[in-house]
């Protein structure tokens, strides 16, 4: 059972539409039970890293997040979904994420425009399996203002004032910054490369 996380995010109807689109049967699940009948989690998330994780602490499903990643559940975490798997984020430091990896999420310079919002080009490595079979440089779309800065589980970057993780691909853990719900044909192969996975 491939499974939506739902805590509340606003890009969750995209979401589902693009997996809709690909014909894909999913279901939507707000607790530890689906979560531990899930084979595939997907992890959408808009707005606010504090709100994100104590919604998660209130569904009282943190743990079986970590334990599901853990066992080797393929999870896909979208924009916030993907800074969740952090320690912390300069957003909300008094709240703690997953930890699943050490690491801050960090807001980009002070005299940068943000939110980044538009398309924007992946660099992407040749070990990648979520961005494959595309172009070279894809484009796809983001909206955010804090970012996962650049690291070995890096399979894809972005460089909007810096260069910063836009696809992270660990084990069975995938995460990307932007939003392949609003990327097209793009985000399209990119969420069916995440749902082709063994």
């Amino acid at each position: 059972m491939i499974a939506i996380f739902d805590y509340g995010a606003g890009n969750l109807r995209s979401v589902q539409n693009t997996l809709g689109e690909l014909s894909c049967d999913y279901t939507l699940v707000r607790d530890s039970k689906g979560l531990l009948a899930a084979t595939k989690i997907i992890l959408p998330g808009v707005g606010h890293f504090g709100q994100m994780m104590r919604a998660l602490d209130k569904l009282d499903v943190r743990e079986t997040l970590v334990e599901r990643i853990a066992a080797g559940v393929p999870f896909l975490g979208i924009c916030l979904g993907l800074q969740a798997l952090f320690e912390t984020s300069e957003e909300a430091p008094e709240v703690r994420g997953l930890a699943i990896y050490p690491g801050t999420v960090q807001r980009f310079p002070m005299d940068a425009r943000v939110p980044h919002m538009g398309w924007n080009e992946l660099e992407v490595r040749p070990t990648s399996k979520l961005v494959h079979d595309l172009n070279a440089r894809p484009y796809v779309y983001f909206a955010h203002s804090y970012y996962v800065p650049e690291n070995s589980r890096a399979s894809a970057t972005c460089t909007y004032e810096l260069t910063y993780t836009a696809v992270l691909e660990s084990a069975n853990v995938y995460g990307v910054q932007f939003h392949p719900e609003k990327s097209g044909p793009v985000g399209l192969k990119i969420v069916n490369n995440f749902l082709e996975l063994a």
